[in-house]
């Protein structure tokens, strides 16, 4: 059961769907705006509880409520995806998503063929970057993406961004699931089935560092397996919101920057929140980047210069007049 964890609010705590422990935050309705035409009660998306998205979401979810006097929770899930449905669906008004998602999601691609494309959500904001962290423990001797075939492979939850990367990343390599032993599984899972060595490797794509890996090099040697140069040129030429990146040495216990890609994260928002909520809720995020950069390390490359900048969806308009109005060309 995904978990909804209230940030704060007397009177939101006495609510009985929360005390039952229920999933998602239902949708909204009338009575849940103010005279102001303004959403009282804001449900974050975010992803995984060991994730950056959760530890973020939860920063940003005590700046909303602290400074705009909202009330707030952040919703566990398996993440982009899900996050997008979420939105869709009116059972989340703000999100974690990864660009890749996003812009599947905005024109009905890959996973998104069958609902169509999606319509309910505009950006508040590009974000920081997820790189693909394609993880072993050293003695199991895997050194290129290659080595993965016939391997057990955990490659994400069920329709998370995650495994859209995997796909993605492993078809490039000429590797499908019919190479591998796909295993669906969280990043806390991960890390539990690479310990027990009941997967051989895992695609973890998140911010830096992902506490799980972290964890795992506490009792086991930890190896970040590459991806070659010419691999990745590759990659970027055939899906544009990949970049070229590095994982920088000694976030792990990579004695070396380890080649590979990495993916921009956007906040988004429903496209049917009021453009002056909007507008707050950028601007309060901004004012107080301190705060959110301080619960995880991930959040460190938050700009606000650079955060209205080369998104793949449009901005809300209550986002587009904040960066109008506060960031000069």
């Amino acid at each position: 059961m995904k978990r909804v964890l209230l940030v704060i609010g007397t009177a939101i705590l006495a609510m009985s769907v929360f005390a039952a422990g229920c999933t998602t935050t239902p949708a909204k309705e009338g009575n849940d705006l103010n005279s102001g035409g303004e959403q009282k009660f804001l449900t974050i998306a975010t992803g995984g509880v060991s994730g950056p998205y959760y530890t973020i979401g939860g920063a940003l979810a005590k700046v909303y409520k602290e400074k705009l006097d909202y009330h707030t929770a952040i919703q566990s899930t398996d993440g982009s995806v899900e996050n997008v449905n979420l939105l869709e669906n009116r059972k989340a008004d703000l999100a974690f998503v990864m660009s890749d998602v996003a812009s599947f999601a905005l024109k009905g691609q890959e996973g998104f063929k069958a609902s169509g494309p999606s319509l309910r959500f505009k950006a508040v904001a590009g974000l920081y970057f997820n790189y693909v962290q394609i993880v072993t423990l050293a003695e199991n001797h895997i050194q290129t993406v290659y080595d993965l075939k016939g391997k057990r492979v955990g490659v994400g939850a069920p329709n998370s961004g995650v495994e859209v990367n995997a796909q993605m990343i492993l078809g490039e390599h000429g590797i499908t699931y019919h190479d591998i032993e796909p295993e669906y599984l969280s990043y806390s899972e991960t890390i539990e089935q690479l310990k027990n060595k009941s997967i051989d490797a895992a695609f973890v794509t998140s911010g830096l560092p992902n506490n799980a890996v972290t964890n795992l090099q506490k009792s086991k040697e930890v190896a970040i397996v590459p991806i070659n140069p010419s691999d990745i040129n590759r990659l970027t030429a055939t899906y544009p919101f990949f970049e070229k990146a590095e994982i920088p040495a000694g976030v792990y216990q990579n004695k070396q920057p380890v080649p590979t890609v990495a993916i921009r994260n956007i906040l988004l928002v429903r496209s049917d929140l009021p453009n002056e909520q909007v507008y707050r809720l950028t601007k309060s995020l901004f004012e107080n980047l301190k705060i959110v950069k301080q619960a995880h390390e991930a959040a460190s490359q938050i700009s606000k210069k650079e955060a209205g900048k080369g998104l793949l969806v449009p901005l809300h308009p209550g986002a587009k007049q904040y960066y109008d109005v506060t960031v000069r060309p």
